[in-house]
């Protein structure tokens, strides 16, 4: 056996089963899961205004889209980490962490996208700070940490 599939060996179910383990990776995919029925709606609500050029841009078709997207991969990798996929639980951190930044810089630009989209990612930054802090904490880290 190799250095790298040991690193990506799944987690004991053992420890996926410990309270601290469900606890966090309840409210990661509470957290994320709420970031994807929001980024849906949004797309869904931009369908529906599509023929009001001051609300519904094509950045906001854009912007939706890859949100949208990235909710969807960001939920299914935080599903897999629950289930031990190390490297799901990696691939999680990093979207959740590039898509937060991308939502702050979304909101600090003005004028690039319309008050209501700039609020609706507010709130989905919020819930991927949230998941940020949970996936980061020291019981999911120690639980992911190559050994």
């Amino acid at each position: 056996m190799n250095a790298r599939s040991a690193r990506s060996a799944a987690v004991p179910a053992e420890a996926l089963q410990h309270p601290s383990s469900i606890r966090a990776f309840r409210g990661l995919k509470l957290l994320i899961g709420g970031y994807l029925g929001l980024s849906v709606l949004t797309l869904a609500a931009i369908y529906l205004l599509r023929g009001d050029t001051a609300l519904v841009t094509d950045a906001v078709w854009v912007r939706a889209s890859i949100v949208a997207v990235s909710s969807l991969l960001t939920y299914v990798f935080a599903v897999r980490a629950a289930r031990g996929s190390r490297g799901a639980y990696r691939r999680m951190r990093i979207v959740a962490t590039v898509m937060t930044v991308a939502i702050a810089v979304i909101i600090a630009i003005p004028g690039s996208f319309p008050v209501w989209l700039k609020i609706e990612q507010g709130v989905c930054g919020l819930a991927l700070l949230g998941a940020l802090v949970v996936a980061n904490g020291s019981h999911l880290r120690g639980l992911f940490a190559a050994r």
